[in-house]
């Protein structure tokens, strides 16, 4: 029988590592910039994930997080952990967030699935939840990031997915690959 904590504690592992992969080789412009129309860049996902392991496998059982972050606000909503000011490096937001990573794994290790927890910025009646639900919140929104964060990799320069594939950064590839798939697409143009 498999245990369920420790099953989305290698979920989790999983997720955080692809999304820091993702910043391999790439300049601090790279990392930075807005490639989709909403914004969305590497540095950006990598400090709102920060945010959230700090959050809700933290804040929300008793533990704060022991430091505060350049971006943390008083305001949940003020979106400036979505991207990197000019004075926050790279090193420096990737290690707030190895730490954030640490600081929940510390919880997610001390507590029980069932323990309770409550996120303040809920909605009122709906505050109160678990550590197993806020465990699952937090593995699906670090794999749904680190989708995002491979789509932008992807954009910039052609390297997708985990493994070493023969034809990944080669732009001529794509080119050819992308026009057969605009191809069998436009058979269905209206």
């Amino acid at each position: 029988m498999t245990d369920l904590k420790a099953e989305l504690m290698v979920g989790l592992h999983d997720s955080r590592a692809v999304m820091l992969a993702k910043l391999d080789g790439l300049s601090e412009y790279d990392r930075r910039r807005p490639l989709t129309p909403t914004g969305t860049n590497l540095l950006g996902l990598v400090k709102h994930l920060a945010g959230l392991e700090y959050g809700y496998l933290g804040e929300s059982f008793g533990r704060p997080a022991p430091e505060r972050p350049s971006w943390f606000r008083d305001d949940p909503w003020s979106e400036i952990d979505m991207w990197a000011t000019p004075d926050e490096s790279s090193d420096y937001i990737i290690s707030v967030y190895q730490r954030a990573c640490g600081h929940a794994d510390a919880t997610v290790e001390e507590l029980d699935l069932d323990s309770a927890g409550r996120v303040a910025h809920w909605a009122e009646g709906k505050q109160e939840t678990t550590l197993g639900v806020l465990l699952i919140r937090m593995v699906r929104e670090t794999a749904q990031h680190a989708g995002h964060a491979d789509i932008v990799r992807e954009m910039i320069d052609c390297q997708a997915g985990k493994a070493q594939n023969p034809v990944e950064g080669d732009p001529a590839f794509w080119r050819e690959w992308t026009a057969k798939v605009q191809a069998a697409a436009d058979q269905f143009r209206e």
